[in-house]
């Protein structure tokens, strides 16, 4: 089954047809919120609210471990992440993206189930961090839509919720970071040790720190602004997306790219 995550400005997904809901207990805590189980263009999907269904959890806080557990505990084989983000380079506001590497800069997050409790060392491959047949499945349902993605980009995951300064944006920069945002880990890797495939529809809306219009600040108010138009096309990738991934061989994570 294909699971949504939403990030800031799709705490509810209107094109879901929900059907039950569901508050999942897990060995990690509680979820940010209860799963809303429904469909998406007549499939079987699942939707979470990253930060709560009232946006009331900020990024450093959000329990990850137990929202892929809860994810997992309930058959999801496919996690479809939205998040909006920053950019850094080749990245303007308003501009939709599929990542395909990132950098993580985060700390203090439980960023593992192998944390040796079970008396031995787990090694995860994390080369490619983003499904390929899911990251194509994205790109085709676009084209479908009629809706510009780009095909590619960094992800740099910061802490938070403190936007960054621009000597900082201007490491990442250097790092090779073309976005920067605050949920992309421990999210990906997470879903990789439960071999769920996982890719990241990436909202930008605004230049990051020191960038185009953010040269002296970043204006909270055209984020919004930014935000609301962008999660409206997210919504109608999502839209055709899920058909594409509900087709889908559950053994299709053998292909990653």
């Amino acid at each position: 089954m294909l699971a949504i995550i939403g990030g800031s400005g799709l705490t509810q997904l209107s094109t879901l047809a929900i059907s039950r809901r569901e508050v999942v207990r897990t060995p990690y805590g509680e979820p940010s919120a209860p799963l809303l189980f429904g469909s998406v263009a007549g499939r079987p999907t699942v939707f979470l609210a990253r930060h709560g269904h009232g946006h009331t959890i900020p990024p450093h806080r959000v329990n990850y471990r137990a929202n892929l557990w809860a994810l997992k505990a309930r058959d999801v084989t496919a996690v479809l992440a939205v998040a909006s983000v920053g950019g850094i380079r080749d990245a303007p506001p308003g501009a939709l993206v599929l990542p395909h590497q990132l950098v993580d800069y985060t700390s203090g997050r439980m960023a593992t189930y192998f944390d040796g409790e079970e008396g031995k060392v787990v090694h995860v491959d994390f080369t490619r961090p983003y499904t390929g047949w899911l990251r194509q499945r994205c790109l085709e349902a676009a084209r479908l839509a009629g809706l510009k993605l780009h095909d590619g980009g960094v992800y740099g995951a910061v802490n938070g919720p403190r936007l960054e300064s621009a000597a900082e944006i201007d490491r990442m920069d250097r790092d090779g970071a073309t976005l920067v945002g605050m949920t992309g880990m421990p999210e990906a890797a997470l879903a990789r040790e439960l071999a769920i495939d996982y890719a990241t529809i990436a909202v930008v809306v605004n230049h990051a720190a020191g960038r185009g219009d953010s040269a002296q600040a970043i204006s909270l108010d055209g984020i919004v602004r930014t935000l609301q138009g962008g999660m409206e096309r997210v919504r109608a990738l999502l839209e055709h997306v899920a058909p594409l991934i509900a087709d889908r061989d559950v053994d299709a994570s053998a292909e990653q790219t």
